[in-house]
């Protein structure tokens, strides 16, 4: 069982620095967001517990009125690491739909690398359409073997469309590369940012028609950024209004969570994939 320590004043301090040095797989804490020393306190024992050379993983599991509780857990080094360790991060591809110039994917695209870019669970492949050459004419049924993405669509394990929506639907080339793939697609899931001047909603609702041909599924949750070029600063950044972020976490959450359960059907290839 895990021992509880209440950190928040400089006594705790010293009963911290004795948990952090035992040599125990878990310890939980109870931090006090009102007292002055729980942040540093929360800094503190993760420094301790990784003195070893050894990462931590520290987890909120409960939250209340007056605490914060967290779990810390010792985790492997880095050499003793297996497999299955590293098979918890997932590959999440961002494909950037607008090939305009210029455009307003770029600044949004930024602030997506920006936000999923600090997500522990994740490591991130952005594929611009605009920089990849996908001829129409050479699309073929069941997909073109001349692709210059298809092994980064086939090694994520799931997808996040950038799409603009142009006269009430999505743009060409979002459609396009769809169309010359077709088994990188099988049994992933697809999250949706969509933008323009109702947020991109039609352009997703009408994907949302697609990807179920292709064996993929959509998540629910997605992002709707109405008009974003009202929300560019001085320096033409993106500033996401209020809402934005906790939308594209949410997202995230679902997708993480399809990307994880569809990892064995992926392995069971039902569709006769490869």
């Amino acid at each position: 069982m895990a021992r509880q320590l209440v950190l928040g004043g400089i006594a705790e301090q010293g009963r911290l620095d004795d948990a952090a040095l035992t040599h125990q797989d878990c310890l939980r804490l109870r931090h006090d967001p009102g007292a002055a020393h729980s942040r540093p306190a929360h800094a503190h024992m993760c420094a301790r517990l990784a003195a070893d050379g050894n990462p931590v993983q520290a987890d909120t599991v409960g939250t209340g009125s007056t605490c914060v509780e967290f779990t810390y857990r010792r985790m492997p080094s880095v050499g003793a690491m297996t497999a299955e360790v590293f098979d918890n991060r997932l590959r999440i591809a961002v494909v950037i739909g607008s090939v305009r110039r210029p455009r307003m994917a770029e600044p949004l695209a930024a602030w997506l690398e920006r936000e999923l870019g600090a997500a522990h669970w994740l490591d991130l492949d952005v594929i611009d359409l605009a920089s990849v050459s996908l001829p129409m004419h050479a699309t073929q049924a069941g997909g073109a073997a001349a692709s210059p993405i298809a092994h980064r669509l086939a090694d994520a394990d799931g997808f996040v469309f950038l799409t603009p929506e142009y006269n009430h639907s999505f743009p060409a080339p979002v459609k396009n590369v769809i169309d010359w793939h077709m088994t990188e697609w099988a049994y992933k899931p697809v999250a949706f940012v969509g933008y323009g001047g109702s947020g991109g909603i039609r352009a997703i609702e009408q994907l949302r028609a697609v990807f179920p041909e292709l064996r993929a599924t959509t998540v629910r949750e997605s992002v709707l950024l109405p008009m974003p070029w009202e929300h560019l600063d001085a320096d033409g950044r993106f500033v996401p209004p209020p809402g934005a972020d906790q939308a594209l976490h949410a997202t995230m959450r679902e997708l993480r969570a399809w990307a994880q359960a569809l990892r064995s059907l992926r392995a069971a290839d039902p569709a006769g994939r490869t």
